[in-house]
């Protein structure tokens, strides 16, 4: 037969949750700063390559700014400051246009992040599940 349901069980882990949830939230949000400031660095480190001498200064617009929406979603936001010199040419590098190709550099930086950030939020989240 079933062993009969056992509540101090439930109440365990509702205590470690109650603990972790804190410790999860501020991991993650180092996780995301973290990644979000690999791909800055991969972003411009592209752009130097890519844009040349017609835009020697864009590499250095690109930078990141930290969100906090709500207590659980931390949102970054990466590209060219447009009010940095030449950070208004953001969108035509990255993009292109009917006469300039896409260089993508933003693209390929996030490409390149986004298995080292999701493995780093596994381990956030398995750590914080671990409770027994």
């Amino acid at each position: 037969m079933n062993d009969p349901f056992d509540m101090g069980d439930v109440r365990r882990l509702q205590a470690h949750l109650a603990r972790s949830i804190p410790i999860v939230r501020r991991e993650a949000r180092q996780v995301v700063n973290r990644g979000a400031l690999n791909v800055k660095r991969d972003w411009a480190k592209n752009a130097r390559a890519s844009s040349g001498r017609h835009a020697p200064a864009y590499p250095a617009s690109i930078g990141y700014d930290l969100l906090t929406v709500g207590p659980d979603i931390t949102d970054a936001r990466i590209g060219p400051d447009k009010e940095a010199p030449q950070g208004a040419l953001g969108n035509l590098l990255e993009y292109g246009s009917v006469k300039n190709p896409p260089h993508n550099d933003g693209g390929r930086a996030l490409a390149a992040e986004l298995p080292r950030f999701e493995a780093q939020m596994d381990l956030v989240t398995a750590r914080g599940l671990a409770w027994w």
